[in-house]
């Protein structure tokens, strides 16, 4: 029997609660989910690739069936070097469901047999990102109901500098 795999990318820069609701929810369904943080060179990233991969990996330490990658290159090239022939993402709000289409068009040209699975996060994380929770750990606000808390220590960490 072949192993259902999903890759579930993401700058994950960092990784929230609804990213972990996402891969958690994902990894109930699929054999094995492999979260792929991106290395996009056009983005200034607060962590680096090994932090960020770092962090994901003490996060989903608890889920076994996680392996977490990253990819320098376009998704789909990424795609071809491994068994996974679905990506899953998460939906916050209808706001992300154009991009997320215009992606998934692209996805879909350039290899017509991987699918994209949409999940909807769960409502108490439907206005989280990344960009936010950086924005309220910059001021020294509170994100302990944001991220997990290794997260939250490194963020403290990055912004006392």
């Amino acid at each position: 029997m072949n192993k259902k795999q999903a890759i579930c990318p993401g700058s994950f820069d960092p990784i929230t609660y609804g990213h972990l609701d996402i891969i958690s929810r994902g990894a109930s369904v699929f054999d094995e989910v492999i979260v792929v943080v991106a290395n996009n060179q056009s983005k200034s990233s607060l962590f680096s690739v090994e932090e960020r991969m770092n962090l994901i990996k003490e996060t989903t330490k608890d889920i076994p069936n996680i392996k977490v990658d990253t990819c320098n290159g376009l998704l789909m090239d990424y795609i071809r070097t491994t068994d996974a022939r679905v990506i899953l993402r998460g939906l916050r709000a209808v706001s992300d469901f154009e991009y997320e289409m215009q992606i998934t068009s692209i996805n879909r040209k350039l290899d017509d047999s991987v699918e994209t699975f949409f999940m909807m996060t769960n409502n108490q994380y439907s206005f989280l990102s990344s960009s936010i929770v950086k924005e309220v750990a910059k001021y020294h606000s509170p994100v302990s109901d944001l991220v997990p808390k290794i997260v939250e220590e490194a963020l403290k960490e990055k912004y006392a500098k």
